[in-house]
Parts: structure tokens; sequence; C-alpha cells
């Protein structure tokens, strides 16, 4: 892990969403993960396909497990927006532009195999990729460009893609059909 994941705090709430402090992030990710901030995002590019990812090997919740294009935790006192641009250019070495909130108050719960748990007030973005990828390998293994209706079909196969993606497509579907 390196040093700037290390030192990364995160946001504290309670359970009305309030911040209560800040917490390491490498001390709050375990079998009893207080509630705090985090973000998801989903890409798309030019053909309207969204950008999957494979979390690596390595990391603590989750890993291997497929998902949205890229998640993170905005820092204390930063503003939500510069937090999802900042992981942007961190994970995937990208800019992005349209930046949308489209799932403000999406929260969600999950244990990992591993019993990790992630509990998160986890607003849901997307955005529209402005360049070539290039992720950084200690956060993504792999990665894949499919059409909207291919996600749709594997949150149907909860065991293939990470639990905030199962729940947070069908959301994404009704806030695009509004």
């Amino acid at each position: 892990m390196n040093s700037v994941q290390t030192d990364e705090l995160v946001v504290l709430l309670d359970d009305a969403g309030r911040s209560i402090g800040t917490a390491r992030k490498a001390d709050v990710h375990d079998a009893a993960t207080p509630l705090h901030l985090a973000f998801s995002c989903y890409l798309f590019d030019d053909a309207g396909r969204v950008l999957l990812t494979r979390r690596a090997l390595d990391k603590r919740a989750f890993p291997g497990v497929w998902t949205n294009s890229f998640c993170g935790h905005p820092g204390p006192d930063e503003q939500m927006d510069d937090a999802v641009v900042r992981r942007a250019g961190a994970e995937l070495g990208v800019e992005i532009t349209d930046l949308q909130c489209v799932l403000p108050d999406f929260r969600y719960r999950a244990v990992d195999a591993g019993g990790v748990v992630e509990n998160e007030i986890c607003p849901v973005y997307r955005a529209r990729i402005a360049g070539p990828l290039d992720v950084d390998p200690e956060e993504i293994m792999d990665s894949a460009w499919v059409p909207w209706d291919q996600l749709r079909a594997a949150v149907e196969m909860p065991w293939a893609i990470s639990p905030w993606a199962v729940e947070q497509v069908p959301l994404l579907d009704a806030a695009r059909s509004r």
C-alpha cells in the first residue's frame, strides 16, 4: 500500500449522515467498519459504454471483484466533486467531464468473503471519460468497456459483481427513465 493511501483520512458519519470526525482509511475497513462517507462513479465513453473495473487482489475489501468504474472517499473538507475528479486521476489516470450526481442518497452495508465490512453513505456519480485509461495496478487489475444492457444483466448474477453495484444499477436505470 502506498503512503498516500496509508495516511488517507475518511469522514466518519452518525446514523443521520452528519460528520462526527475522521479516521485513517487503513484503520476503518475491518469487521466493524464504522459508517463513513464515500462515492461511486460510472464512466461512459462516446459510444455510450460503461467502464467496469476489477478490484486489485491486494485491496482490503472485496479483492478481485468486478464493480463500477471507480470508488473513493472524500477527504475532510474536500468537496465531493473534487474527490471524484481526484480519484479518476489516481485510479484510472484520466480526466473526466460532464460529472453528475445521480443518486445523492445511496447508502449500503456489505460484507466480503473475508469478513471485511463496507458501511457507507455513498453518493453515485456518472461522468464521461476524456482520454485513454492508465490504470493504477494497485487499485485495478482489469477493466472492460461494456454496453449498459450487459452491465444490467451482470447484476442479475450477484456473485459476479460488487454488492454496491448490484444495488446501484437498478436505481440508475430508474433515474435514467425519469
